[in-house]
């Protein structure tokens, strides 16, 4: 199905942000939250935009959305037009917010179906081609099976679903998302994260999701947009933003090893441990080991992970281990 507006072809520049600055005013006074902002994004393209606490995240996402106007600047379709993005706004972007949905005894499909109220005539009638897409996309989302129920009924991760459904529904060639996983456990982090990745890359979309999940924003996305110091945003892939500091110099991680992906473990026992292994197996092995406070060195006392067939094992001092907890009690 062909997005309402442009060639959404891979790559393609679908929104720009020239000279961008958001934040709000009052009384003649401006609160400026970030500013002087060059952002593009484009077709197939998931863009995880983070930063501390109050940085401005979900006022960036409403401005982008053309639901707060910017300070300064504008946001315009394509890489540099005369054409304000919020131009027939709800064909161009399609919107989730954390605001909880006070109609909870709205049914998934009847959620699903205003997705296609931009397209609709004043009698509110579906088309085929309406039903076509809600079809898309709870197909998409894989949630055919709660058609029907209502939203009480449903967990936070599913009413999150839901909402992206919706959103898919619209069929915009934008999907903006405020923190679509919070409040949710790490098995529905990771399914949303992931659906989002697919998203972009199968239905050609270009997704910004403001989050704070930075270990998972890591793996998925594209494209970090990291606001901070001096009201600007850095702009590069994950990788990069790990390996030059941006991350530690942003965020000030206290006792977490970014580049490690790792909690700092401080030993606390005066005993060295050298480990013979490889694979998940050996890294599960030194975390337990640097967790209960010994020092890995090539010089320690011996440990062997053997895990011939299957059966797992540790083989120490002349006994074989089937635990790692009964490991440590005997080193």
């Amino acid at each position: 199905m062909k997005a309402p507006f442009g060639n959404t072809d891979h790559g393609n520049v679908l929104l720009s942000a020239l000279n961008l600055s958001i934040g709000y005013k009052n009384r003649n006074v401006e609160n400026v939250l970030l500013e002087d902002l060059n952002l593009q994004v484009k077709a197939g393209e998931l863009i995880c935009f983070m930063g501390p606490n109050g940085i401005g995240k979900t006022t960036l996402i409403r401005t982008l959305a053309g639901l707060q106007t910017p300070l300064k600047g504008s946001v315009l379709s394509g890489p540099s037009t005369d054409s304000p993005l919020a131009k027939n706004a709800e064909k161009n972007i399609s919107l989730v917010l954390t605001d909880r949905i006070s109609a909870v005894n709205m049914t998934v499909d009847e959620l699903v179906t205003y997705g296609r109220y931009p397209y609709v005539k004043w009698n509110l009638k579906l088309r085929p081609e309406d039903r076509k897409a809600i079809e898309l996309a709870l197909e998409q989302t894989r949630i055919t099976h709660l058609i029907g129920k209502k939203l009480f009924e449903l967990s936070d991760g599913q009413i999150q679903l839901v909402m992206i459904t919706r959103a898919l529904a619209q069929d915009t060639p934008l999907i903006l998302l405020d923190e679509p996983t919070a409040h949710l456990d790490l098995n529905n982090r990771v399914e949303i994260m992931n659906l989002l990745r697919k998203l972009s890359r199968k239905m050609n979309k270009g997704i910004i999701v403001a989050t704070h999940e930075l270990d998972l924003a890591l793996q998925t996305a594209d494209l970090i947009w990291l606001a901070g110091k001096n009201k600007k945003i850095l702009q590069g892939i994950p990788e990069d933003l790990v390996l030059n500091g941006s991350f530690d110099d942003i965020f000030q991680l206290k006792g977490y090893d970014l580049k490690t992906g790792k909690v700092f473990h401080e030993p606390w026992r005066d005993i060295s441990i050298s480990v013979t292994g490889s694979g998940y197996e050996y890294l599960w092995t030194k975390n337990a080991l640097e967790r209960n406070g010994f020092t890995l060195s090539d010089e320690g006392k011996r440990i062997i992970i053997d895990n011939k067939d299957g059966n797992l094992s540790w083989l120490y001092n002349h006994q074989r281990y089937s635990t790692l907890h009964e490991l440590i009690l005997n080193v």
